[in-house]
């Protein structure tokens, strides 16, 4: 079967390795160079597919039925590219990679992408929690088995981790701070041994399973959330961290924000129809109420809500489903409760804090004469 990104059925949630099919196999075909063990793409590669190629068109070495010539591979994460060279470094020579950095800066993004490209999958993945038990990490049973046979292997039931090991492929460990610390330490000996021992197993070859080459761990934790469990120093020392940082280019932001709003609107079934305006004062409003400053130079209280490009993707997103399916007035009418929606999460004083920058900000570019601005300003009173 030829390589396509259409032959799966249409679902909610495609993983990277689906949704970018015919780019990962264009780009293996692309370079042949060498490869640590168990990647399906070069560590060059890997790099261009999550980073993009800067414009320039790729060609192929030699003809293949299945895959274009030329290509150009667009970029899927919005930052330095030092930073993903270095996390490519860090998965190639088999340690764990933690990725850290405030909620809504794509981490998660970035660590399926980095799955993706480097074992072509994401899918093995363990989502931490406060309930999460020390199962995830390592295995569990098949109890019917269990209880007809004894422990064999055939009753052993994998974890991701386990899997991984198995097939020498990256595992994700989402949100790894909000496990309980005495399950985060389970990761400790799996790092460093790199194996699991199975005592119900013990005088079977089965007993101990051993990493193939190319196992490793990509694991994500926000900086600044609520239930959190601090790691150990112990687990802390077999990880290299990487910060990602929000979107420090507006423009490049923007880009972001309308890409993936129009991604999301389409898969609502409808096409986008928000203008460009819009969308500037919405990415103009989450900037200034996350660095505490103005474009103007204004001073600016931050709201305790993290106005992340995640949550301005989300508002932008709402309103192309609004402006497609209840047409009706002005989209930008709509804004001012969409923010009122996010700074609420998390702290009822966010509501005043918003107030106050259209009080400021708003304000003051109303009166300097942009209509738009007037307009915003004007729809103050919905913010109560």
């Amino acid at each position: 079967m030829a390589v396509t990104e259409q032959t799966a059925p249409a679902r909610q949630g495609r993983p990277a390795e689906e949704r970018h099919a015919i780019e990962l196999a264009f780009l293996a075909a692309q370079d042949p160079g060498p490869r640590p063990p168990g990647w399906v793409l070069t560590p060059r590669a890997v790099v261009t597919f999550v980073c993009g190629s800067d414009g320039a068109e790729l060609a192929l070495p030699e003809r293949h039925a299945e895959l274009p010539s030329k290509r150009v591979i667009p970029p899927k994460f919005v930052g330095e590219r030092a930073l993903v060279e270095r996390c490519v470094v860090t998965l190639a020579g088999e340690r764990g990679l933690l990725l850290t950095g405030e909620p809504g800066t794509a981490k998660s993004m970035l660590s399926e992408l980095l799955a993706a490209a480097v074992s072509g999958t994401s899918a093995l993945t363990v989502q931490g929690t406060a309930g999460t038990t020390e199962d995830a990490f390592r295995y569990g049973w098949n109890y019917a088995l269990l209880l007809a046979q004894g422990p064999t292997p055939q009753a052993l039931v994998d974890s991701p981790v386990l899997a991984a090991m198995r097939a020498g492929r990256v595992v994700r460990v989402e949100e790894i701070t909000r496990c309980l610390p005495e399950v985060q330490d389970a990761l400790v000996s799996l790092l460093s041994d790199r194996r699991i021992s199975v005592p119900e197993l013990t005088a079977t070859e089965d007993a101990v399973v051993r990493a193939a080459p190319g196992f490793t761990v990509i694991a994500t934790a926000n900086l600044r959330d609520r239930g959190v469990s601090e790691m150990s120093a112990a687990l802390k020392r077999r990880f290299n961290f990487e910060t990602v940082d929000p979107i420090a280019d507006a423009d490049a932001e923007a880009v972001l924000i309308r890409r993936q709003a129009v991604a999301a609107v389409q898969r609502a079934g409808a096409a986008f129809a928000v203008d460009d305006a819009v969308l500037d004062a919405l990415v103009t409003v989450f900037r200034d109420l996350r660095s505490g400053r103005s474009t103007e130079g204004w001073d600016v209280e931050r709201p305790g809500t993290v106005m992340s490009t995640a949550e301005a993707v989300q508002v932008a997103a709402s309103l192309g489903v609004a402006a497609a399916y209840l047409p009706g007035g002005d989209v930008l009418d709509l804004l001012p409760g969409h923010l009122l929606g996010v700074v609420r999460k998390d702290d009822p004083a966010d509501h005043a804090r918003l107030l106050g920058y259209w009080d400021g900000p708003v304000r003051r570019r109303a009166e300097t004469g942009s209509a738009m601005w007037r307009r915003l300003w004007d729809l103050r009173g919905s913010l109560r």
